[in-house]
């Protein structure tokens, strides 16, 4: 066992929680302890080395701290919105809470008996470690349920703030969805932090489970600053003709990974999937997802699109597995890259494992860097090399973007990423994010 991952259980130890969590901490401790350490001979790890974390300092948890409200750029919209300042419930800058949407440790008994049914069920801890600490460190986190039939008229805003602290220090975050038949809701996962340099890690984990006839919109935004740590995960199970609609989107960082974990566990389930990764700089980030067809007559749409500036580093590994008894599957899988720079770096390996022999499945990837013709045919119109290569790379992300539905997320990225491709606010005039 390493040191990263003694101190872990040291901070297991030291952490209070309710006592009907006990079972899923002890459960997740000792998945932690007997688990082997991810080295690059570990498939799942090959690209993603764990060196930064191991040699960081993290021994202690982060505290909550004051005057961040006006360093962090929310999103504008009218939601129910929970905020938590380095992993710690900040009342104040919380809205109230409908009865759909509770604190672990507000929950009614009925409320429990839902965490206790689903929480740490849907992740397989065996393939992801960094779940399984998160099980070891569960705490607080925030239940949205929605009763069979209904739906939530507002979004539920869950912000994960970090701050920089006097020493290097550690956040778990924990989200588990729960819709019932029919019900629909939609999520928006905020992780940001300021400007000011991080010293943190952040475990995140969410857990979504889908009933009968259920849909969610569920967004995953990470605009960290980039020397933060951050591993995350978003695993879902998806019931009979479920619908869960995803979109993802994440800065570099000294590390950062999120995976993805869906399961089609009832006929007729549907997935759509969309991601953009944006590092620069010397920053790293890796997406792995994983897509298991359990059942026959389920869909599956996966695009992730990468643009990586200067010496950045990116890995996507998108992995769709059919199952012997799920024909009828409709799967794709695109993954598509463009460099702007000749040190930049990516590892994409797309992947579609078949076991049924009536499906219809593509999957494909593409590295490139910006297209001379393109860039020549604005040049001859008038247009300056910087801004052809900006309106470039802004268009090859901007067809996702406008596919986001919900417009309030859509109106707070367009302007932030069109500032993040030009250095120069004069360029931006010439961007479309609308």
């Amino acid at each position: 066992m390493t040191d990263f991952q003694q101190h872990a259980l040291q901070l297991a130890d030291a952490q209070s929680s309710p006592d009907w969590l006990n079972d899923l901490r002890a459960q997740g401790a000792q998945q932690w302890q007997s688990a082997a350490w991810p080295t690059r001979r570990t498939e799942l790890w090959k690209y993603t080395p764990l060196v930064p974390l191991q040699n960081g300092d993290f021994k202690r948890w982060a505290e909550p701290a004051g005057g961040w409200q006006d360093h962090i750029e929310q999103i504008d919209l009218d939601a129910t919105r929970l905020v938590f300042v380095n992993g710690v419930f900040d009342p104040e800058a919380s809205s109230e809470l409908p009865p759909e949407v509770v604190r672990f440790g507000d929950a009614s008994a009925e409320q429990k008996a839902v965490i206790s049914e689903h929480l740490g069920k849907v992740v397989d801890t065996e393939r992801h470690l960094f779940a399984a600490l998160s099980n070891a460190w569960v705490a607080e986190g925030v239940l949205v349920h929605v009763p069979r039939g209904q739906r939530l008229p507002k979004p539920v805003y869950v912000l994960h703030v970090s701050t920089p602290t006097a020493e290097p220090a550690t956040a778990n975050s924990r989200v588990l969805a729960v819709l019932e038949d029919g019900a629909e809701a939609t999520l928006i996962e905020h992780y940001a932090s300021t400007a000011d340099e991080q010293n943190g890690f952040v475990n995140s984990l969410t857990e979504v489970v889908l009933k009968d006839n259920a849909g969610m919109q569920h967004y995953r935004i990470n605009m960290e600053e980039e020397n933060i740590f951050h591993l995350g995960g978003v695993h879902a199970d998806l019931y009979r003709s479920a619908r869960l609609r995803g979109f993802t989107i994440a800065q570099g960082s000294r590390l950062k990974r999120v995976d993805y974990q869906v399961n089609h566990k009832g006929e007729g389930a549907d997935l759509n999937l969309q991601g953009i990764y944006l590092p620069r700089n010397s920053q790293y980030v890796d997406y792995h997802t994983n897509i298991e067809h359990c059942v026959p007559h389920c869909t599956t749409k996966e695009v992730f699109r990468g643009i990586l500036a200067d010496k950045s580093r990116a890995v996507f590994n998108g992995r769709i597995h059919i199952h012997q008894d799920a024909q009828k599957t409709l799967a794709e899988l695109s993954n598509k890259n463009l460099l702007t720079s000749n040190k930049a770096e990516v590892d994409t390996k797309p992947e579609l494992e078949i076991y049924a022999d009536d499906v219809k499945c593509a999957h494909g990837a593409t590295v490139s860097q910006i297209n001379k013709g393109a860039l020549f045919y604005l040049q001859s119109r008038g247009v300056s090399r910087k801004e052809a290569e900006i309106m470039l790379s802004f268009g090859f992300i901007n067809e996702l973007l406008q596919e986001v539905q919900e417009p309030a997320v859509q109106n707070y990225l367009g302007p932030r990423l069109a500032r993040l491709f030009s250095r120069d606010n004069e360029l931006l005039r010439h961007i479309s994010y609308e």
